[in-house]
């Protein structure tokens, strides 16, 4: 059996320009990274805005288990079964952060016969997004530890800086650091810490932002620090936001690749569902749907995250309508809800899934309260028994929703004709009438409290003192009324990683609160939920290696 870069790396990729073509796109707008990647500039979203939006279909899932269960892959091979079946689509994803690709999750890019290439890139450097994010975050914070050494004329508290620096890779031993140390002549000494790139405010902000002047503003907005006398210091005080805009310049742009079936792909940004936003660019979805007619996007991790975060904050922004959700349940990840150790997932266990299918009902539950019509995608594994297959499509019809069993990681596209199929009927039957489930306009207690009551089946929400604090600090800056986002673990729809299914009997215990004024949202973080996670003991980068070649090999 063929591993997935094996698989990649004999796929026959066409010319970027090719795949341009198909979509309309001339050889002049392309900004070539190579023969295979190409950088889309901004202006064509003005070039085409006469032309008429095609359908949005967002693909999210169940809780899953810690190694993923394959929804970028569904989200491929969806667009390639679209394309099969004579449908004019085009796939809009994230780019991987290397964070999982040297840990234990993986890459970003799919699997099997449905992933976008060229895999190795699309894993690693790619076009430099995550870099030139990096850099700006850390340019900030260079120029507030250089405006602190050369006589803080904003008379910024070194206890109150907020502004992390970040790092694309899993590295706990940069979560709290002291910097400065030395002399005078290195620094002010202070406590810092560093958290993962796609999960900075710098991220955020590039996957909302609507052109370069809306980028701009938006960094200026970053709230750094506060003054001794409690006085709010923004990114815009500090003079960077130049610098930073020249280094995203590019970044800000979508990137084209093509899937293994030459299906075209825009993969742009990358923040994580868990400890961010989760949802690709706005640059990139909105011009996915005036390229294709229909444009197939995820989100990142469960429903209860990614996909709640793309309904409430990303729609809300852009003005994005989905048309229909996919949620891609594993057998193996509701029997892993159902109280199965990952070692065991591989042998039936019908009493398991049967437990575990209240994982599954509760997401179908919260998706169907945005009004938005939803298919269920039951993604193969070659473990899965007939037995079983039968006990959870019998129970997606007793829900009364459409259910396809999909095979696109060993078949491609002819493994996702049928899904294609039932997720293009629904969208015809018109039934879907978007709204947001919360009003910004509320207080923050009470949205966090709507999300915890009406996603996470919570009984309410406890705060912390820090967090109450927090609050009333964002109430008085007038930036109470902003979108939240709850950082949370993705194993579970309570905030405790080790209770299973649908909990009961809990509240969402919030711990801090963080206001990333810039992006655009108030982040709430939960739990033990950390923003640089670690390495696990037997790292993925133990198996990577490149020959004499230049031949990447044991990257999944």
């Amino acid at each position: 059996m063929l591993t997935d870069i094996e698989i990649a790396q004999q796929a026959v990729c066409l010319p970027i320009a090719e795949i341009a073509e198909k979509l309309g796109i001339e050889a002049d707008d392309l900004e070539l990274y190579g023969k295979y990647k190409a950088k889309l500039p901004l202006s064509l979203g003005e070039k085409y805005k006469d032309r008429p939006n095609g359908k949005l279909i967002l693909v999210t899932a169940i809780n899953p288990t810690p190694a993923g269960e394959g929804k970028t892959t569904v989200t491929v091979g969806l667009g390639q079964a679209m394309n099969k079946i004579g449908k004019n689509a085009v796939i809009a994803l994230r780019e991987p952060s290397m964070g999982p690709v040297f840990g234990i999750k993986g890459g970003a890019a799919g699997g099997g016969y449905s992933q976008v290439i060229p895999m190795e890139d699309i894993n690693l450097h790619f076009t430099g997004d995550m870099h030139a994010i990096t850099a700006a975050n850390n340019l900030l914070c260079a120029v507030i530890d250089n405006h602190l050494q050369q006589g803080n004329e904003l008379n910024i508290d070194p206890r109150r800086i907020l502004f992390k620096r970040c790092l694309d890779m899993n590295d706990r031993a940069l979560r709290n650091v002291v910097v400065g140390l030395g002399g005078k002549v290195n620094g002010v000494p202070r406590e810092d810490g560093f958290m993962i790139t796609v999960a900075s405010e710098i991220m955020a902000i590039l996957c909302l932002a609507r052109d370069i002047e809306d980028l701009k503003e938006r960094l200026g907005n970053i709230l750094t620090a506060y003054t001794y006398d409690g006085k709010p210091v923004y990114a815009r005080e500090l003079k960077a936001v130049g610098a930073m805009a020249a280094l995203l310049k590019d970044a800000i742009k979508p990137n084209l690749v093509q899937t293994l079936e030459n299906t075209p792909a825009l993969m742009h940004g990358g923040p994580f569902a868990n400890i961010a936003h989760g949802c690709n660019s706005v640059t990139a979805t909105k011009l996915a749907l005036k390229l294709g007619d229909y444009c197939i996007t995820e989100a990142g991790f469960g429903a209860d995250l990614g996909a709640e975060k793309f309904l409430d904050i990303k729609c809300r922004y852009a003005g994005l309508r989905p048309d229909c959700i996919v949620i891609v349940a594993t057998i193996r990840a509701l029997k892993y809800n159902g109280g199965v150790e990952k070692s065991q997932l591989s042998a039936e266990n019908t009493e398991a899934l049967k437990k575990g299918l209240v994982n599954l009902q509760t997401h179908i539950e919260n998706m169907k309260k945005y009004r938005v019509p939803v298919v269920v995608a039951i993604n193969r594994f070659g473990t899965d028994t007939e037995a079983e297959i039968e006990i959870i499509e019998n129970f997606c019809g007793g829900m009364g929703v459409s259910v396809s069993l999909t095979e696109v990681f060993a078949k491609g596209s002819e493994g996702g004709k049928d899904l294609a199929q039932k997720v293009c009927a629904v969208i015809d039957k018109g039934e879907a009438d978007f709204a947001p489930i919360y009003d910004e306009k509320l207080p923050i207690k009470e949205k966090l409290g709507v999300l915890a009551r009406e996603i996470y089946r919570a009984d309410g929400v406890i705060f912390s003192a820090a967090a109450e604090k927090s609050i009333k600090e964002i109430e008085a800056l007038g930036k109470d009324k902003l979108p939240v986002c709850v950082a949370k673990t993705q194993y579970s729809l309570s905030d405790d990683p080790k209770k299973l299914g649908r909990p009961e009997g809990f509240k969402l215990n919030v711990r801090e609160i963080k206001l990333s004024s810039g992006a655009g949202f108030i982040v709430a973080l939960t739990g033990d939920i950390m923003t640089m996670p670690g390495l696990p003991k037997e790292p993925a980068a133990y198996r990577i290696d490149v020959d004499k070649d230049g031949k990447i090999e044991g990257l999944f």
